[in-house]
């Protein structure tokens, strides 16, 4: 079979250009350790999420001057605790994990979006500048009533 010399070409320069993402890809995940975004990998039993701290009292605490820690719990087909508030200017870290299946946590208008595995402890931060009321929403369909699955966080 003959093939031409600008398929050779091409061919030649696909096959290149595989070999380089894929070389990329290994240096970058292997050599440099990067991994998808989360803090720090911990797990906690999901059947045990009630009993288990910090979630066997979740809400929000001053930890700091403008800083709270709010922990969450989400589940079929809300978040706990329903309704959080903080004044202006106030950086929250959000601890949350789910005790039933995989559920999204996203606050539309910030960079807040999270996926939550059952039993994964997933964390972010965020500094609310404005005040207002700001949606926690489930981005991940979690079953029959999932477009109700919502809490708000009101900013003074």
């Amino acid at each position: 079979m003959h093939i031409h010399r600008l398929e050779k070409i091409w061919l030649g320069f696909g096959l290149a250009m595989l070999f380089v993402f894929l070389g990329i890809l290994g240096v970058s995940a292997f050599a440099m350790g990067v991994q998808p975004p989360s803090e720090h990998h911990h797990m906690i039993d999901p059947t045990k999420v009630s009993e288990t701290a910090p979630f066997d009292q979740p809400g929000i605490k001053q930890v700091a001057d403008k800083e709270y820690e709010a922990v969450m719990v989400a589940f079929a087909f809300g978040y706990t605790p329903e309704k959080l508030e903080v004044p202006a200017g106030s950086t929250v870290h959000f601890t949350v994990t789910s005790q039933d299946v995989i559920h999204g946590f996203e606050i539309p208008g910030t960079n807040v979006n999270m996926m939550i595995i059952p039993g994964e402890v997933s964390q972010v931060s965020h500094q609310f500048t404005k005040p207002g009321e700001y949606l926690i929403l489930c981005n991940e369909y979690c079953g029959g009533a999932h477009e109700y699955m919502m809490t708000k966080i009101i900013v003074k």
